[in-house]
């Protein structure tokens, strides 16, 4: 089959996750023989990388992850209103940024009619009428849906999210998931999307981060920042930090563990808007926790990255809500083991007791069960540490995700041509 057709990823965040995601699988079609350009941000943050495939960082949008400080529950009145204007400002210029950003991405797509068009994740409903627009102009669309749930809320809100999404879906001919599980889950939500158009792959691996070689005196220089002796054994979160992914709980089973163990706990990771990084702090200091626990809420760097993975005995992934797990992956490509709740997809992605362990949902005592089982036994935790390795290097490798892509990429345009 020829693999050169046109395919245009859109991946609006120009630094993150998501971005790393569509870097490496662009990379992977583009080795597949597919003509690749991914549309993104202009505070693109993976330009300095090898390239295989076109980038236009088109998209005038603004920083993703800007310096925050925490909130000050003793400022007073005026200050506080002022912050609120301000936000609410700030939202409003930014709405008129992204309506624009749009806008130039539909022109560009129109003009230069790619075969295929791929999407992530669809932040906002007004965003449904530009798929309309870019659908009467003859496009296909195609979509990786990393979400479709309003995972930090569960009030009203959330219904009235599933409505107004739900017209959305009608507009890709072509959507991923990566499990089967979420799948499911999503043909449960949205009934009236036609199982003939979706598909599994599986959530590729980080293994760019490996083509610069982690120094082991960049390992040495972030613990000497920690504050950590040479054999402090480091129980690690790395990722954004979010209520759904169960920080509370890990604070909870790391107050635990810490009577069986000898180890230290990192929280590694960028706080969302819905994080309250004093509360965070509060938790920690009510468990006596505050010289065993480090809270590092920066972005972390991506040449940091294999410093922190070097830290670590054990990742631990304690969500209360989840679909799949980029930073999970990260943990596999550099060979660590892995802790995660039994949630959405993430059952088919660890292994128990061969890549991790798994436990249930907030259940703090269980996760320290399983924090002092691997911490205490250094044997078992390098096994499954290369176990995951050797997942990373074969079932989640991007030449697997991308062979499969391409083969449900062809069939679709072959069914339209044919």
């Amino acid at each position: 089959m020829n693999n050169k057709f046109r395919l245009v990823v859109v991946e609006p965040n120009g630094s993150g996750g998501l971005i790393h995601y569509a870097y490496q699988q662009c990379y992977g079609l583009a080795e597949e023989g597919v003509d690749v350009t991914l549309v993104t941000g202009r505070e693109y943050e993976l330009k300095d990388l090898p390239h295989n495939f076109r980038v236009n960082n088109m998209l005038d949008l603004w920083p993703l992850f800007e310096q925050k400080s925490e909130q000050n529950i003793n400022a007073n009145y005026l200050k506080r209103t002022w912050g609120k204007i301000r936000w609410n400002l700030r939202r409003v210029g930014r709405a008129m940024r992204l309506v624009r950003a749009w806008i130039s991405l539909t022109r560009y797509l129109t003009k230069t009619r790619p075969d295929i068009v791929q999407f992530s994740k669809i932040n906002f409903p007004f965003e449904i009428f530009f798929l309309s627009q870019l659908r009467r102009r003859g496009l296909h669309l195609s979509q990786i849906c990393h979400e479709f749930e309003l995972r930090e809320s569960r009030s009203s809100l959330s219904s009235l999210f599933l409505n107004a999404y739900a017209d959305a879906y009608n507009h890709f001919s072509v959507m991923f998931f990566h499990a089967r599980e979420n799948r499911d889950r999503f043909h449960s939500i949205f009934p009236h999307i036609s199982t003939e158009k979706t598909f599994l792959i599986p959530h590729g691996n980080s293994g760019w981060l490996l083509r610069n070689p982690t120094r082991p005196e960049d390992v040495d220089a972030l613990r000497k920042k920690y504050g950590f002796q040479k054999d402090d054994r480091v129980v690690l979160f790395f990722g954004l930090l979010a209520p759904s992914k169960g920080l509370d709980d890990l604070i909870d089973a790391f107050a635990l563990a810490r009577k069986l163990c000898d180890a230290k706990l990192v929280i590694a990771g960028y706080p969302t808007k819905h994080v309250d990084v004093g509360e965070l702090r509060s938790r920690i200091a009510a468990s006596n926790l505050t010289e065993d626990v480090i809270l590092d809420t920066r972005y972390i760097p991506v040449n940091e990255l294999g410093a922190l993975m070097g830290l670590a005995t054990v990742v631990v992934y304690p969500y209360r809500s989840s679909t799949q797990s980029g930073a999970l992956q990260v943990a596999y490509t550099f060979g660590r083991p892995v802790i995660a709740t039994a949630i959405g997809g993430l059952p088919e992605v660890v292994e128990d007791g061969k890549s991790g362990l798994l436990t249930p949902v907030q259940s703090p005592e269980k996760l320290a069960e399983n924090i002092v089982t691997v911490v205490n036994d250094q044997e078992s935790a390098a096994r499954m540490g290369a176990y995951a390795r050797h997942l990373s290097e074969t079932r989640f490798s991007w030449r697997t995700v991308a062979k499969q892509m391409v083969e449900v990429y062809g069939r679709f345009l072959n069914s339209r041509t044919g």
